[in-house]
């Protein structure tokens, strides 16, 4: 990527959102409705709720919950999947279990949680890593599976143990997949995030948020709702920083092939 086309980029990147902001400002400033207030209103909402307080006592936790979801989901993907990768028998056989687990919807999961977890911290976390888990597993055995045969005989020539193989070989090769399942598994993170702090919950994002609703604080769910597109944008903007940083010998290696 040329300097002129990274400049274009960031432009674009950084240009458009404000641009929306101003069309939406426009759109809601002279509208009445009880159920889209004028941006102003909103963004006064959001500086009053989540500026101050609230951002102790709710957003932090509601993210620190998310990451230990989303740590125990990695953790179990990659730990299940690179190994199930090189193991097609044993793959074939738990296919069938992993595709009726994931099928759940994850509202469908709540009340059996509260039942066996409880309504606490641990409840919101364990659904989190259930729901997170399958996009991370899945990438990670496709991943494995797809190692080139070449690299596996090479290692295989020089002696190197399959312990060693899985470190060493496998698991960089499947990192590119690996990345992208956890791409997918911070999108559900923060949507099971919300679903699990609307029932039997104290504080958290999406406690006030049906708070608010509750109330009809319309401009303060609002603000809620802004809050979670931000983390959203943020906590992929971070993962996508980690990404580069990890996977940095993968692009490297790519333009070589490239232009050799």
């Amino acid at each position: 990527m040329t300097r002129r086309e990274r400049i274009l980029g960031w432009s674009l990147e950084l240009g458009i959102p404000p641009v929306a902001l101003a069309l939406l400002a426009i759109w809601s400033a002279g509208r009445h409705s009880p159920y889209f207030p004028p941006l102003t209103d909103v963004w006064a909402a959001f500086r009053d709720t989540w500026l101050f307080e609230r951002l102790t006592n709710d957003a932090v936790p509601s993210v620190a919950r998310m990451t230990a979801g989303l740590a125990l989901a990695v953790a179990a993907g990659v730990a299940a999947g690179v190994p199930l990768g090189r193991a097609p028998r044993a793959r074939r056989a738990v296919t069938p279990l992993i595709e009726f687990l994931r099928a759940i919807p994850p509202p469908a999961l709540l009340p059996a949680a509260i039942v066996a977890i409880g309504v606490g911290d641990r409840m919101k976390i364990a659904l989190i890593a259930f729901v997170c888990v399958w996009p991370v597993l899945l990438n990670a055995i496709d991943g494995a599976a797809g190692l080139d045969p070449t690299l596996d005989d090479t290692a295989r020539a020089y002696g190197i143990g399959r312990n060693s193989r899985l470190r060493r070989v496998v698991l960089p090769a499947a990192a590119p997949q690996i990345f992208a399942g956890v791409r997918h598994a911070v999108s559900l993170a923060l949507i099971v995030m919300v679903i699990s702090e609307m029932v039997a919950s104290t504080n958290g994002v999406g406690h006030q948020i049906l708070q608010a609703q509750r109330t009809f604080a319309t401009a303060e769910m609002w603000s809620g709702v802004a809050l979670l597109g931000i983390l959203g944008y943020a906590l992929n903007a971070l993962l996508a920083a980690i990404e580069r940083h990890a996977l940095r010998w993968h692009r490297a290696a790519n333009r070589s092939a490239l232009n050799g």
